[in-house]
């Protein structure tokens, strides 16, 4: 992998000399103090700012900051016009936009594109105080109060909105976010280097139309651009059709990257142009390249190579182009190897960068050491901010997430590459959080990342991780290659613990048990220490079908857990319980899939209090299956995609929802009802070894309120339409699991899905 400038090399900007900020200014009051007379760059957001690493905002703020830039706020502003825009007046630089630390459309609407009640990210958890698609109509307002200033875009919406999508809202392919914003650039992922390096070069007097060498970066260009003569562009349709197309020169490589090197002859010899060295006097020595020169050459035309999507209006239109379109753009995401790809939109292009070089983790323990002052802004006053609350005594460890799985946007937009802190800059944040943050009670609520204990995990070789182009580290087994070692994590969690003042540090969820259990050590040290009597994890089914759509392991790694979790819990004399989450209506569920969900949860003793289903984030594998109803975990063209079942009718729906909740009452008549149709009326009656009872408790139960589809409740071909979707929820005894979809988080939003 290539090497990346330093984040903390640059020559601090000259208002270095204004200092350090208390808060970052919301006002121009709070500018005048600071004796600012313009701010550098404004940064916009839909969420309440939180001057702490945990929110998007604080972050890339303060790390201007530490540039010697100076950075203003604007927070959920009213979108209608363009006046709350031009508060801070007009920045010297550019505009910075997000929707916050949540997509605006996973935080407005629950599964059922019902809106929600409450919004965490807000002061009074107010509702409404974010527009749909908020970074869409932030940059279109920010460019109305100063059109000519540069529009940047950037933060989880964006970044999972880069190419075409499926929008589940609108039940419709969308363009770029860049496309529908107008916005000059869009940083994508976690985009420190793109947003410290862009910074100085447009303080330098550059233009950012200039700017397009940058990693992270994507942006529109004329039909057909390249960035020089050395470039050259290779339709995606040749590099993905069924099976193999030509030799694989790297041994690590899914597919082969043209266009290669001149074709060579045996024992990798350059043969000599047709009609030369025939005749004396024309006779030229014969070249031999070693296998690292080959690799070099071929290093070196991937990245003058541009992978060209099927366009906006291809995918659009035809289910097997978008399925394409998602493979191959999974499949070029590890910074290592990744080539630029572009996507035809109208006239237009939309050029995107391959992903950004991680930071080390002297980088991220800059990042995450300046001065923030770990408070709300002071304009909430005594306000209650529901995500402040729940990551105020939580500390981030890691980013990124090697999992992959299909219904989650944490690798899209973090990558899979793990970026740690070093053990002694998360101490001296529990510390932090020990002597300044009002309220500590000596209880770190949380101490972890996307994923409990991928801590410190990596490939064992450098060299194999740069050339992989597998989408999951750990499906459908764990990769021999990666390092499963989680030492350093027990040695973190022990001096955690052992700091004064310190009574407990917990670790409530994100634990990818498939990983555990190869440290049994590991699960012993979290079982004994650290679990406040319930610890959540997500085997999400049981059955093979939907695990290999999601690309989660089986239920057996589950059960080993159990196993383990149980004896250590015994040893230490703790009554102690698995929550495990399940997800009803995933792609490749089929209602059969869920009867056995049902009956090993009754056999199991568990009682789900609250169930939600498969909510189809943008750009997510899941999500392309769910649209195309095609599987983008297998090659799609030339006709052999393969089908995926999909779960779209209200009724269908509701039948996977209700036998997540076999043990309510009010589900009864419709399980009798499919149970029947399916041919398991023997599953009804009155024993243990029913799932449903042939009573119903006066005053309960309910009916169908849609259509039947022809066939029965297993039939396939759903109708599109009024599907909700989101995750489910599980509980052990006196627990009920939160409602919030969290595939579209970042790890470092208060809360995360377990693993």
């Amino acid at each position: 992998m290539e090497t990346a400038k330093p984040l903390f090399s640059y020559r601090p900007y000259w208002a270095k000399r204004f200092g350090t900020a208390p808060f970052l200014p919301m006002s121009r009051v709070e500018m005048d103090a600071l004796g600012w007379d313009s701010c550098d760059v404004i940064l916009i957001t839909g969420d309440a700012y939180i001057d702490h690493p945990s929110f998007g905002m604080a972050l890339v703020g303060r790390l201007l900051e530490a540039q010697g830039f100076r950075v203003g706020i604007i927070s959920q502003p009213d979108w209608k016009s363009a006046e709350a825009f031009r508060a801070l007046g007009k920045p010297n630089l550019y505009f910075g936009v997000t929707a916050g630390n949540m997509d605006s459309m996973v935080n407005r609407y629950t599964s059922d594109r019902k809106i929600r009640s409450d919004d965490a990210y807000t002061a009074g958890a107010e509702p409404h105080k974010r527009p749909d698609r908020a970074v869409t109509v932030y940059a279109q307002r920010a460019r109305e109060a100063f059109k000519d200033v540069p529009v940047v875009i950037g933060g989880i919406e964006a970044s999972l909105r880069r190419i075409a999508h499926y929008d589940y809202w609108s039940d419709k392919v969308r363009h770029s976010v860049l496309a529908d914003s107008k916005a000059d650039m869009l940083l994508f992922g976690n985009a420190e280097r793109a947003l410290v390096a862009l910074t100085h070069r447009l303080a330098a007097g550059e233009k950012i139309s200039d700017i397009r060498d940058l990693r992270g970066t994507s942006f529109m260009v004329p039909r057909g651009w390249l960035p020089g003569e050395e470039w050259v562009e290779i339709d995606s349709t040749l590099i993905d059709m069924p099976g193999r197309v030509d030799a694989h020169p790297d041994p690590y490589a899914e597919s082969p990257s043209p266009p290669a090197p001149p074709p060579k002859g045996e024992g990798g010899v350059h043969p000599l142009p047709p009609g030369e060295g025939r005749g004396e006097g024309n006779v030229q020595p014969i070249q031999f390249l070693s296998k690292a020169a080959r690799l070099a050459a071929r290093r070196d035309s991937r990245a003058h190579t541009a992978v060209r999507l099927p366009a906006y209006e291809q995918v659009e239109k035809n289910n097997v182009l978008y399925a394409h379109a998602s493979r191959v753009f999974h499949l070029e995401s590890n910074p290592g190897n990744a080539r630029a790809m572009v996507q035809g939109h109208g006239e237009r292009d939309v050029w995107l960068n391959p992903p950004p070089i991680p930071l080390t983790t002297e980088e991220m323990d800059r990042v995450y050491d300046l001065p923030y002052a770990r408070a709300p802004h002071p304009s909430y006053g005594d306000a209650r901010i529901p995500a402040w609350e729940m990551i105020r005594f939580s500390v981030n460890i890691m980013r990124g997430c090697f999992g992959g799985c299909t219904f989650c946007s944490i690798t899209e937009h973090e990558g899979r590459i793990i970026q740690s802190r070093s053990e002694a800059s998360i101490l001296a944040e529990i510390e932090a959080i020990r002597d300044k943050t009002p309220g500590f009670t000596g209880i770190i609520s949380d101490l972890g990342g996307p994923t409990a204990n991928m801590y410190r995990l990596k490939c064992k070789d450098e060299k194999i991780e740069s050339a992989c182009r597998r989408l999951s580290c750990v499906f459908p087994d764990i990769c021999h290659n990666m390092g499963t070692d989680h030492g350093p994590l027990i040695q973190l969690y022990r001096k955690a613990r052992a700091l004064p003042g310190i009574k407990k540090v917990l670790i409530g969820s994100g634990v990818r048990y498939d990983l555990a259990v190869k440290s049994p050590e590991y699960v012993k040290e979290l079982v004994q220490h650290h679990v406040g009597g319930y610890l959540k994890i997500a085997p999400e089914h049981t059955e093979a079908g939907p695990l290999n759509h999601m690309m989660k392991p089986g239920i057996g790694s589950y059960e080993k857990f159990k196993q383990l979790f149980e004896k250590f819990s015994k040893e230490a004399g703790k009554e102690q319980y698995l929550i495990p989450y399940f997800i009803a209506a995933h792609p490749g569920t089929t209602l059969d899939d869920m009867l056995n969900l049902a009956l090993w949860l009754k056999r199991n003793g568990f009682r789900l209090d609250q169930v939600q289903t498969f909510l189809p984030t943008p750009m997510a594998m899941a999500t392309t299956m769910w649209h195309t109803e095609l599987n983008p975990l297998k090659k799609v063209l030339g006709g052999r995609g393969q089908h995926v079942t999909i779960t779209r009718s209200g009724r269908s729906r509701k039948l996977h929802k209700a036998f997540l909740r076999y043990h309510d009452p009010e589900n009864w008549p419709i399980l009798r009802e499919a149970l029947k149709e399916m041919g398991h009326a023997d599953l009804i009656g009155n024993g243990k070894q029913h799932l449903v009872p042939s009573f119903q408790p006066a005053g309960t139960g309910r009916q169908f309120d849609g259509p039947r589809r022809p066939g029965g409740p297993g039939q396939k071909g759903a109708a599109r339409k009024g599907a909700g979707t989101a995750k489910p929820a599980a509980s052990a005894p006196g627990q009920t699991r939160r409602g919030e979809p969290s595939a579209a988080k970042r790890p470092a939003a208060p809360k995360r899905r377990p693993k």
